[in-house]
């Protein structure tokens, strides 16, 4: 596993987040009122700072998708189907069952009354939204088929289009928690729809000047991305740490059924591509994807659907926060088991 290919922001993500809750808290302790101002600036519901932020965080992770690269689909049926089952029918409500099970039942004695139901919504929209930028790192960590992964990337964010609201809206309304209609779609056409189209012609500009030109400019704004993402947490730990001071095992408890999930969902797409028959290249994006998420959108819809101050918000970050170093490890684990999957592999 050569963990080069990952940049130095996405090598140590975990460790930027960790600075980030420190200094979101201390921040927020020394300057209430400047974080407060911050909180009252908004548009229709629609933080302005905050939805800037998101958007520079979101544009430069979609405008490495192609969606040429549908035609691919093709080439790996039963690839994608894994993906597609994985994705959308397993882990969204795998996460609502383990969201019930520990949120609302194992760990409610140990968490504020008042914010279960937003922990178990931001756990939703964490599975919800499946993986955009990081799963091609994991891919190529695990020499997986890039044409492959692009194609599973591209399908997913077309179904996310239209998909994530209605099925956000089931989930929660499955969980008896309400969000309304408007500000769901509100988000999606904010933090899907209009980066989608902002990505998509702008990488159409640049590779008009031909691929050395899109490349030179991609390794200039990735960091954007990274970078807004942890000035976007800064100001939620703002908001949040009264709450985190006051509960500091909360982190901990939403973090569980978080790893649940990844470990779940990343060995059962596994397993299914190596029943189905196709090549471990092909099985192991297939398994990373499902295992990450698109945590960057699902953090810009809780902030959106449910605040700053939000459980919602919190149970977001936590999956940042979680993000590398648990699916570092299992790249790890489909790289050590591909003996075992290839020799199950030549059987089919």
């Amino acid at each position: 596993m050569d963990v080069k290919h990952m940049s130095r922001f996405e090598r140590y993500l975990t460790v930027w987040v960790f600075i980030c809750i420190v200094a979101g808290i201390g921040l927020g302790q020394i300057f209430p009122a400047v974080f407060q101002a911050i909180g009252h600036m908004e548009v229709a519901h629609v933080n302005l700072p905050v939805g800037l932020l998101i958007w520079v965080m979101i544009t430069p992770m979609l405008m490495k998708v192609d969606f040429a690269a549908l035609g691919e689909v093709r080439a790996h049926v039963k690839g994608i189907g894994v993906t597609l089952f994985v994705n959308w029918l397993v882990k969204p409500f795998s996460m609502a069952f383990l969201g019930w099970l520990f949120i609302r039942h194992w760990f409610a004695p140990w968490l504020p009354a008042d914010q279960l139901d937003s922990y178990i919504a931001g756990l939703i929209l964490l599975a919800a939204a499946p993986c955009t930028a990081m799963v091609f790192v994991w891919s190529r960590l695990t020499g997986g088929d890039p044409l492959f992964t692009l194609s599973q990337v591209a399908l997913n964010d077309t179904i996310m289009i239209f998909a994530f609201a209605p099925l956000v809206a089931f989930l929660l309304g499955m969980s008896a928690i309400t969000v309304p209609w408007d500000t769901l779609l509100t988000s999606v056409v904010l933090y899907i729809v209009i980066p989608v189209m902002l990505a998509q012609w702008l990488r159409k500009t640049l590779l008009a000047d031909g691929q050395q030109a899109f490349d030179a400019v991609m390794a200039k704004i990735g960091p954007w991305s990274i970078t807004a993402l942890l000035a976007t947490l800064v100001l939620l730990f703002a908001f949040q740490g009264e709450a985190i001071l006051r509960q500091p095992l909360v982190i901990a408890l939403l973090a569980v059924p978080i790893l649940i999930q990844v470990f779940f969902n990343s060995a059962l797409a596994y397993w299914l591509n190596r029943v189905v028959g196709e090549k471990h290249n092909v099985a192991c994006p297939s398994a990373l994807i499902g295992a990450s998420n698109f945590f960057e959108l699902a953090v810009a819809a809780a902030i959106s659907l449910f605040g700053f101050h939000s459980g919602a918000a919190l149970a977001t970050v936590v999956g940042v926060l979680i993000e590398v170093p648990v699916m570092l490890l299992v790249v790890h684990l489909v790289n050590r088991s591909k003996g075992w999957y290839e020799r199950g592999y030549r059987r089919c």
